[in-house]
């Protein structure tokens, strides 16, 4: 493509029962979401949830993936019964789409970015495991997390890096494959590498809630966008 133009991003849309612009049911992707890809320098693109997917087609024209937080994975995915009443949003049909679309990024070595809940997906679907509830929640949680294996392409400079986090859940067991970048206080993880040719790092944080005070989570996003345009 040329590098004038802003690689596509594709954003699997999150299911809402209710939203105060539609009235009713929606679709939607986070507006802070949006602008940090904006804002890097890619065009963010929502994309329906389906059950008769085919990714191949609809991302003909797609140069890198994002799959964003949202609610909870269903516990059946990992071989587990619900175990906590802190569970909520499960979607059979979000989790469909999801582990498909994860999937079709792996197997097509595209770029691809995962933010929380789509780290939680990646690492489920590669064949780890979720803690289905924390023991000190993160919720609406500043921190800073260090990065015990710096990766160049994330495109960071220092290993410290201050984090805005919105998760109750966390990977339990790290799916095989995945390398491990940057761990919370707590111990949990929090980025990684997925096992694929291309540009593909997850996060447990939400960039997009302080890359404006934060310029490193900016750079990651970037770093992704630099990726997508090849």
């Amino acid at each position: 493509m040329s590098r004038n133009k802003r690689p596509r991003i594709a954003i699997p849309a999150r299911l809402a029962e209710s939203t105060s612009a539609t009235r009713f049911s929606a679709i939607v992707t986070a507006r802070k979401l949006a602008e940090l890809i904006w804002d890097a320098g890619g065009e963010p693109l929502t994309f329906l949830p389906v059950s008769d997917i085919q990714w191949g087609e609809r991302l003909e024209a797609i140069d890198g993936i994002l799959l964003p937080g949202g609610a909870d994975v269903d516990p059946a995915r990992y071989g587990e019964v619900p175990q906590s009443e802190h569970l909520y949003g499960i979607d059979l049909l979000q989790d469909q789409a999801d582990f498909s679309l994860l999937d079709f990024a792996i197997q097509t070595s595209m770029p691809l970015l995962t933010i929380c809940r789509g780290t939680q997906v990646a690492n489920v679907a590669l064949g780890g495991t979720l803690l289905q509830h924390m023991a000190k929640p993160h919720i609406n949680h500043r921190s800073t997390i260090e990065f015990t294996n710096l990766e160049s392409e994330l495109g960071l400079k220092n290993s410290s890096l201050s984090t805005s986090c919105f998760h109750h859940q966390a990977i339990d067991r790290l799916a095989p494959g995945i390398e491990p970048l940057a761990f919370a206080v707590e111990g949990h993880i929090e980025a990684v590498r997925y096992p694929t040719d291309a540009w593909a790092y997850g996060l447990q944080w939400h960039p997009e809630d302080n890359y404006k005070q934060v310029p490193a989570q900016l750079d990651i996003a970037k770093a992704f966008i630099a990726a997508a345009r090849g």
